[in-house]
């Protein structure tokens, strides 16, 4: 089981949608251990189960803490890969000995191995092990249809001194990614792509932690929203007005 993670959620600034999910923080001093063992039990409790009913493979749960008294109560499950994934995949306890996609594979593929879980879990609780990462996943959240005539690559990007940011080099792994004022983008999406409201841009990744303890966006993480949102140029969509509403409803539902 990896660490619990924290989740950003709703901030107008990256989703339109209330409650939605837009990134994930890990670091070691998020919860009291008082939680970390709960979520840990409950987790492996309702694996127990999914192992019963015939599932086998990777899965996430969403787990919400009443911060009033530290009660641990399931939000929701993910019998599947998620967006999520790529924090717990290339953390530094996961690269030390197997990603948890690795575990899957095996699953999958029906390959022999033996491990001791509680060694790995034991050693993958331990705060010295856990490294601090985030992600931002942004969206359009103007109610407009843009057509993207620029957009930022894929790699490593710079903050320079006066504020702005620079593509600085190509790279697929974030951990690349060397500094605090460095980040790794993950664009989606690109030119000649349409831009609407709920659509994804991409995925930031950088050291450090983004949100407060009171769960607000720091400066830095807005500052790195702006900046790359600067990085697109749009012009007005091509067709017609049924087109652009044909566009414009492609993620419609979610706004319900």
């Amino acid at each position: 089981m990896a660490p619990l993670m924290t989740e950003l959620v709703g901030f107008p600034e990256l989703t339109p949608y209330k409650g939605g999910w837009c990134g994930n923080e890990i670091h070691a001093e998020v919860f009291t251990p008082s939680i970390r063992q709960k979520a840990r039990k409950y987790t492996r409790l309702f694996g127990d189960q999914l192992r019963k009913e015939g599932y086998k493979g990777y899965f996430e749960l969403d787990f919400l803490i009443d911060q009033d008294n530290g009660r641990v109560y399931l939000g929701e499950l993910n019998p599947r890969i998620t967006g999520a994934s790529s924090i717990t995949n290339h953390a530094v306890f996961a690269l030390a000995d197997a990603p948890l996609f690795l575990f899957h594979l095996l699953e999958w593929m029906d390959v022999p191995y033996e491990l001791s879980v509680k060694s790995i879990n034991d050693r993958w609780a331990r705060p010295e092990n856990i490294d601090n990462w985030s992600q931002l996943v942004i969206k359009h959240t103007e109610d407009t249809v843009e057509y993207t005539t620029e957009a930022p690559k894929s790699g490593i990007w710079k903050k320079q001194k006066d504020g702005t940011i620079a593509y600085d080099r190509m790279d697929t792994h974030r951990r690349a990614v060397e500094k605090e004022n460095e980040a790794f983008f993950l664009r989606i999406t690109g030119e000649g792509d349409y831009l609407y409201e709920g659509a994804d841009i991409g995925i930031l990744v950088m050291r450090g932690r983004l949100m407060t303890d009171d769960f607000k966006l720091t400066k830095r993480a807005k500052e790195w929203i702006t900046a790359i949102q600067d990085q697109y140029k749009t012009t007005e969509p091509k067709g017609t007005k049924a087109d652009q509403d044909k566009i414009s409803e492609i993620a419609g539902f979610k706004m319900l």
